[in-house]
């Protein structure tokens, strides 16, 4: 319970926490940023991480001026996390293959996100890497299911590096560009909440017409 109590002070006041680590680490914030994006779009154990609004909070500090962070340089390292991450994680799909749909549902691994990852990319093809990168958990799912279901490394490729840059500059950019008007600077903590709610809305509709179905 401390512990989920600790992540959602990590996720609502994401804004605070990012700043200090900034002021803490200065350049190697750049390093910080890349391995958290790195390991939520990498790794299927890691979909708890923040992404949507650390994008953002990330983009508003560099509109601040905040360690010196420049918004060119924060762009390019997080597309490459968001790339390099998926690259990694199509591997592994690719590596252990289907045989993880009979893996058991834990902590770790999100049994439920997977199969419903499958079904969207079953009906989607390769623009579900695009249209996932907006969606947490289908965002760490996709490219694992990519994997699993083989898709040519050359289209993966493609709709990766697009579907990167689409996530990481949109997010980036509209935090530059709100960052340093008063009300984001005065509410920036509640409109991550915000970014929160409407990053998990898709969600949300998803299961409850799921449930409606069944």
């Amino acid at each position: 319970m401390e512990l989920l109590t600790q992540f959602a002070d990590l996720l609502m006041h994401l804004d605070k926490h990012l700043a200090v680590l900034v002021q803490q680490y200065g350049i190697w914030i750049y390093g910080i940023l890349f391995f958290i994006v790195f390991a939520e779009t990498g790794f299927v154990v890691f979909p708890f991480l923040p992404g949507d609004s650390l994008l953002f909070v990330a983009g508003a500090l560099a509109a601040l001026g905040e360690g010196g962070m420049d918004i060119g340089i924060l762009i390019g390292v997080l597309t490459a996390a968001a790339v390099i991450g998926n690259s990694v994680n199509y591997q592994i799909g690719r590596m252990l293959g289907p045989k993880v749909f009979h893996w058991e549902n834990s902590r770790l691994f999100n049994k439920a996100a997977l199969q419903k990852t499958h079904a969207f990319y079953e009906l989607h093809g390769g623009k579900t890497l695009v249209v996932s990168r907006f969606l947490p958990l289908f965002r760490t799912f996709a490219p694992f299911v990519a994997g699993i279901g083989a898709m040519s490394w050359a289209r993966f490729t493609l709709f990766n590096v697009i579907g990167a840059l689409a996530w990481v500059v949109s997010l980036c950019l509209a935090g530059y560009w709100l960052g340093n008007t008063a009300w984001v600077k005065q509410n920036l903590s509640l409109l991550i909440v915000g970014i929160v709610a409407l990053s998990f809305l898709p969600v949300a509709i998803g299961y409850i017409k799921h449930r409606a179905s069944a």
